[in-house]
């Protein structure tokens, strides 16, 4: 008789993740698929969980399966799915609203209170063998898109949400604080955008070198200015692009020094995306937004559109995404790559988990 559960990674507290034995889910509903998962990016937020038990208002309190950038193969499809076929292969959107919400109504899904996102309490993520969605929220990979960049079209989305909240367009110059994932691909998408300038803030030569992949006209290593200096980030800024300040700020770090560095150097009118999770209250110069008419927007993962256009990016040659791969794990170390990105915060950029075979 055929085995009833399958391997999952699970994060069981606080600092303990672990393999263990969840039941493979049945396909009951007519308009969900089945997907046998092939390809998964870690994202910092799994780290963050792991690290602290929470963030924000969500807070671990049994254990989760991790794990939501994800990519496979259909294994069953509803008897409604008329769109995908057992045997395709498919990004998963790895959060799905209530139908019946305002947000959702609206497009803005990703503001919808009851949200089920993958790997956010108390949802059980994607780091198994099969896992059950609806299938509107998956997307057929054409056959030059891999597994790996079908995975990474969940950061990548963000990117393209961000800038949408910023309205880049052709002419703007941008800044970007964080050259990590996230950050890579903000910038990236605001090159695309039409951006003429994107200038790169981080602390790790290495990143910053690679951020040269991903749309940089220009870096800033802010650790070789004086540190916590908003002043002084603020004139490099504007020297980096030609004397003149910043149009958009995308701010993918959380970290406070950078806020508001960040608002220091953006032209009176100009706008502000907070992408990045940081601590729950930052000390930042309000009167700035006031006085200047700034606009100060946030960005919470991704909405209608966004993540066909990341495929669509990703298709067309337009965005590498691969190039962010720094770490290959299989399923059967998916436990050690957690501790290794947990451990060497500043080595990695992505790591891919594959399978389970």
């Amino acid at each position: 008789m055929p085995s009833q559960t399958q391997t999952a990674v699970i994060l069981q507290k606080k600092g303990l993740i672990e393999f263990g034995e969840k039941p493979i889910p049945a396909l009951t509903d007519e308009h969900w698929v089945k997907v046998q998962i092939k390809a998964t990016g870690i994202c910092g937020s799994d780290v963050h969980f792991y690290k602290y038990g929470s963030i924000g208002d969500f807070v671990v309190k049994s254990p989760m399966v991790l794990g939501h950038e994800s990519s496979g193969i259909i294994a069953e499809v509803g008897s409604a799915v008329k769109t995908l076929k057992v045997g395709d292969r498919v990004a998963l959107e790895p959060g799905y609203p209530s139908r019946y919400t305002e947000a959702t109504m609206s497009g803005h899904y990703n503001l919808c209170p009851f949200m089920h996102f993958a790997a956010t309490p108390p949802c059980d993520g994607t780091l198994t063998k099969y896992y059950l969605t609806p299938f509107d929220f998956v997307y057929k990979l054409p056959d030059n898109v891999s597994y790996e960049e079908g995975a990474l079209l969940e950061p990548l989305s963000v990117g393209v949400h961000a800038n949408k909240q910023a309205g880049t367009r052709f002419g703007d110059k941008v800044v970007v604080f964080g050259a990590g994932p996230v950050g890579l691909l903000n910038g990236a998408v605001a090159k695309v955008f039409g951006a003429l300038q994107v200038v790169f803030i981080d602390v790790v030569d290495e990143k910053l070198e690679r951020a040269k992949h991903f749309g940089a006209t220009a870096v800033i290593n802010s650790s070789k200015l004086r540190i916590n200096d908003e002043f002084e980030l603020a004139v490099a800024i504007k020297e980096k692009l030609g004397g003149v300040d910043p149009d958009i700020v995308l701010e993918c770090t959380g970290a406070e020094p950078c806020i508001r560095a960040g608002i220091r150097a953006l032209k009176t009118g100009g706008t502000f995306v907070q992408v990045g999770m940081g601590k729950d209250d930052a000390n930042i110069p309000i009167t700035q937004f006031s006085c200047r008419e700034i606009t100060l927007k946030g960005c919470f993962r991704y909405c209608h559109g966004d993540y066909q256009n990341a495929l669509d990016l990703v298709a067309t040659g337009k965005i590498p995404v691969k190039l962010l791969v720094t770490r290959r794990f299989t399923f059967d170390e998916a436990v050690k790559a957690y501790m290794f990105n947990a451990e060497h915060a500043e080595e990695v950029v992505k790591s891919i988990i594959s399978g389970p075979e």
